[in-house]
């Protein structure tokens, strides 16, 4: 049986490039935010959805969805935001298991599911075991700052409309000092998924 490890952190904690380094050594990374894009393609089932709840006011002229145009939707209804959840999220969580049973027919021996939310959205039951890629607030800061090009008010409220990554650190199994370099944090990576005997 492969190992499943739930790979998580905040906004610009540095999960991206443990995804990077784990895709680089030719492991499976099942990413949520690619899956939930998929998703709600024209012709999915969750794109039928939405559109018959939300109406043709959040389609573009191709007939794809509007993401910017629903984004502002359920960004001031909370409702309206639910709803689009409990479509969204049972479709990709559906994409995630299909990915994860292909991998285990191929006998892979790691399968890592990159989920943001992990935590928030209560998935730990698919994973064996979870992984937090922590960096300090003052890091996330500056490094969010940086490559958003957001002022320091902005990137603060993205980081704080998130599970503060202290509460998410007592729920992991394992966490990842995202703080330092990259050789620091790889070196950091493969020693505890040696420890599982992933690697």
């Amino acid at each position: 049986m492969p190992l499943t490890v739930g790979l998580s952190g905040g906004i610009a904690s540095g999960k991206s490039t443990v995804s990077s380094l784990l895709i680089g050594k030719g492991y499976s990374v099942i990413d949520a935010d690619i899956e939930a894009r998929l998703a709600v393609e024209k012709g999915e089932e969750a794109y039928q959805e939405i559109v018959r709840h939300f109406g043709d006011r959040v389609l573009l002229k191709d007939g794809s969805i509007d993401r910017a145009e629903l984004g502002s939707i359920i960004f001031h209804d909370e409702k309206e935001r639910q709803v689009l959840n409990s479509i969204v999220h049972p479709a990709v969580r559906k994409r995630m298991t299909a990915k994860k049973e292909q991998a285990t027919s191929r006998n892979e021996q790691l399968i890592i599911l990159d989920i943001p939310l992990l935590f928030e959205s209560k998935l730990q039951y698919m994973c064996d075991k979870t992984l937090l890629v922590y960096a300090d607030e003052d890091v996330q800061l500056k490094r969010l700052m940086q490559r958003n090009q957001l002022s320091e008010n902005e990137a603060m409220a993205r980081i704080q409309s998130q599970m503060p990554l202290s509460e998410k650190k007592a729920l992991a199994d394992a966490v990842i000092d995202n703080n330092g370099t990259i050789e620091e944090t790889e070196k950091q990576l493969w020693k505890i998924l040696k420890k599982w005997n992933a690697v």
